[in-house]
């Protein structure tokens, strides 16, 4: 029978989904926008909290919305209105949505013989001055003996539409980088400026292993399809993401055992550049699926 668990750590309120054995665990933070903090299969953790490696700077598993990456100078324009967000990644632009940091309440837990799944929600009633509209925010994390999914829901409150990309940011473990690799589809890569910040996108095709070493990566690529399969010495994992548009963002950070790799339905800029932008008009509801499933 899978259960579930309610926990308090350091002042902050967690639920975890666990199997009957806790061999596989799922750990969710509900004051930190429902992240994934830590998650295992048959014992084998993929993603763990890392000592000197603060969430307020590492966003690590956060869910980005209503933006992935960055929009340049937290400035863009939509249906001729010129907004201006807050330029949290040093004051340069506006990084990674604005719900990572948002309290998320439990609503609707259910446990089974062979799952068991926990709906978080988010209303934002007030209107952020760079992003002035109100919506419901829904994460359901769904665990099974080696499968993880995860539903995220926006439903559209407010009298008008708005702009949006989503993304997820997940930091998965890596005991010994020079024999890890990933694998994906993609014959387009995005070029970035000195800040991070989309310049073009531009023809390459990626081979079919995609050697991680101990090079320094900061790199998005266009999916051509939405499977992504990461090769460790402890693991394997496949990612999948349900959407029309399909981007990875890769990030290792330096002397850290740990790569992010990030299936997002748009790039750096998107408010502006459009890639991979959607609106989601008032009083409609957009879904997306992501899920994680151990191969060996």
């Amino acid at each position: 029978m899978f259960k579930i668990n309610t926990i308090t750590e350091n002042g902050m309120s967690f639920i975890e989904l666990q199997n009957s054995t806790r061999t596989t665990t799922a750990k969710i933070c509900l004051d930190q926008g429902a992240r994934l903090q830590e998650l295992k299969f048959n014992d084998v953790y993929l993603i763990k909290e890392q000592p000197d490696f603060d969430y307020a700077s590492s966003y690590a598993s956060s869910i980005l919305f209503p933006f992935a990456s960055r929009v340049k100078e937290g400035k863009y324009k939509f249906l001729g209105q010129e907004l201006e967000l807050d330029c949290n990644d040093a004051g340069k632009s506006a990084l990674h949505g604005l719900v990572y940091n948002k309290k998320f309440n439990l609503f609707e837990p259910e446990e089974h013989k062979k799952t068991c799944f926990a709906t978080f929600n988010y209303y934002e009633k007030e209107l952020n001055k760079g992003f002035p509209f109100t919506y419901i925010f829904s994460v359901t994390y769904t665990l099974f003996e080696d499968y993880l999914k995860i539903n995220v829901t926006v439903k559209n409150t407010d009298d008008k539409a708005f702009p949006f990309t989503l993304g997820w940011h997940p930091y998965f473990n890596c005991s010994d980088f020079e024999t890890s690799y990933l694998s994906f589809k993609s014959d387009k890569k995005v070029k970035f400026d000195e800040n991070l910040i989309t310049k073009e996108v531009f023809d390459e095709k990626t081979p079919e292993t995609f050697k991680i070493d101990t090079k320094q990566i900061d790199d998005c690529f266009v999916l051509n399809d939405n499977i992504i399969q990461f090769t460790t010495p402890d693991y394997k994992v496949e990612m999948s993401q349900r959407s029309a548009n399909n981007f990875l963002q890769l990030y290792k950070p330096k002397d850290i055992p740990v790569i992010a790799i990030e299936p997002t339905t748009g790039i750096s800029n998107s408010f502006n550049n459009k890639i991979g932008l959607q609106v989601l008009e008032s009083g409609r509801t957009h879904s997306i699926n992501w899920s994680l499933k151990m191969i060996n």
